[in-house]
């Protein structure tokens, strides 16, 4: 069975609630960061950064959140994906982790990089429910993870992008977001 270690308010919250939303069984090792069980020989053996998340599906070990939800994206798809296709959900996961973040939670460009991050967002929320259309996707799980820590971390106003802040809501009221994120897991 794949295990999934993380730490009490970690980004394997993220990582969970795609592992809810696919149905994938999956083990929970909650680590005690406090106590420092990620120094430990045993995880540094999965991950030598002795950061979380990280996963290990038979003898296969990964970490980082967004390789780990490509990852999943990947084997457990139920159709086929042509490059192209999946190199949009690359550029989804890639574009939270790597700019939405950092662009909402350093202080020190959050007030240059919001208008700049959310607006298009706001925009395509204002035309379809999810990222890429209809669908729900693993670019949701990347991007509305990062957009759903700001009402629960930051109390930023949001109320220059309605479509956001809808989305954050519709994302929020989904089963595995409440086992997972909702739970602040």
């Amino acid at each position: 069975m794949l295990k999934l270690y993380g730490g009490a308010r970690s980004r394997a919250s993220i990582v969970h609630w795609y592992l809810e939303e696919i149905k994938v069984p999956y083990e929970f090792v909650k680590l005690d960061m406090q106590a420092g069980e990620h120094l430990k020989p045993e995880y540094l053996a999965i991950n030598p950064v002795g950061k979380v998340p990280a996963i290990v599906d038979g003898d296969f070990k990964l970490w980082e959140s967004g390789a780990i939800l490509l990852y999943l994206a990947d084997k457990y798809s139920k159709t086929s994906l042509s490059p192209e296709e999946r190199a949009v959900f690359y550029q989804w996961v890639l574009f939270a982790n790597a700019t939405l973040g950092p662009g909402i939670f350093v202080e020190a460009s959050r007030e240059r990089e919001m208008p700049r991050l959310l607006t298009p967002l706001n925009e395509i929320f204002s035309k379809q429910p999810f990222l890429l259309g209809d669908e729900f996707t693993v670019a949701d799980v990347a991007v509305g993870s990062i957009l759903s820590y700001i009402p629960i971390m930051l109390k930023l106003d949001l109320s220059c992008y309605p479509a956001v802040l809808n989305y954050i809501k519709q994302l929020s009221e989904r089963p595995a977001f409440q086992k997972s994120i909702g739970k602040g897991a």
